[in-house]
């Protein structure tokens, strides 16, 4: 089934960036946790808030009056909201979760706002800000930074440098950056790699190994996860594949901070590996 679900995630990402469905590639994160999911229920849901915001702003296509739109009816009709309770809850990684409990963490709110944005006409695109995922509209003469996780709100740029602060305890100083707009697939890189955390700090080794392996499929030459991956497969006692894994990350690292370290390891595996023969 894990095979299943990584093949319906590959089928969503193998296309260029411009042409990922988002709202599908989220699901698709879910099926490996859902094998049964119905994806095209969700995207039907999608749909049908999308009509909702459409019916109430007409033909009007003002940004403002379509951003108000939309947070009337996600937040005040629907009920939508940021789990402050239990953020680091797996399910709030889900787009069908977020969709059913109506609560979950600033990348999936914000994924879910994007998609019934772009059905209505307005392009919206993610912010990787630190610590908190952000969306925005970039126009000719303005842009417009909006908060799902807040209910919506409109974040001036005066605002972060203190937002900044609160997320970060002031250890880190505001860059124009951190507002730049960020691809799709480093959208749903994010959203797998706080699953991978989430799993990592519960200790569930087999769910961590998925989301890696996925995250493998968004890059495939990425040398930290190919790392990750192998020291994974080394906790589960699958040392040909951490061979495998480790001699991959020290090709693409070989003057990594940490080289020195894994090269012991791979001396380690092939000394247990010959041993078996």
């Amino acid at each position: 089934m894990v095979g299943d679900a990584h093949m319906s995630f590959r089928r969503e990402v193998q296309c260029p960036d411009d042409r990922i469905d988002l709202g599908r590639a989220a699901l698709a994160i879910a099926v490996a946790e859902y094998p049964d999911l119905d994806m095209e229920s969700y995207v039907t849901r999608i749909d049908r808030l999308a009509a909702a915001v459409r019916d109430r702003s007409g033909t009007e296509g003002e940004p403002y009056r379509l951003i108000a739109c939309l947070n009337y009816v996600l937040f005040n009709l629907e009920g939508f909201q940021g789990n402050r309770g239990d953020y680091y809850d797996p399910k709030n990684s889900f787009l069908n979760d977020v969709m059913e409990r109506k609560t979950g963490i600033p990348i999936t709110l914000s994924v879910l706002y994007m998609e019934v944005a772009r059905r209505i006409g307005l392009t919206l695109h993610g912010v990787g800000f630190p610590g908190h995922f952000l969306v925005k509209y970039a126009g000719k003469d303005e842009e417009i930074v909006i908060d799902p996780f807040h209910g919506g709100e409109v974040r001036s740029l005066e605002e972060f440098e203190y937002f900044l602060d609160e997320l970060t305890g002031s250890d880190v100083i505001f860059r124009s950056e951190f507002l730049s707009a960020v691809s799709k697939k480093q959208i749903l890189k994010r959203m797998l790699s706080n699953l991978k955390a989430i799993y990592l700090h519960q200790g569930d080794l087999l769910k961590s190994l998925s989301a890696v392996e996925r995250l493998l499929i968004l890059e495939p030459n990425s040398a930290q996860e190919l790392r990750d991956l192998g020291l994974l497969y080394l906790k589960l006692d699958s040392l040909a594949e951490a061979l495998k894994d480790l001699e991959s990350y020290l090709g693409l690292a070989a003057h990594a901070g940490d080289a020195e370290e894994i090269r012991e390891q791979v001396e380690s595996l092939q000394k247990r590996l010959r041993q078996v023969q």
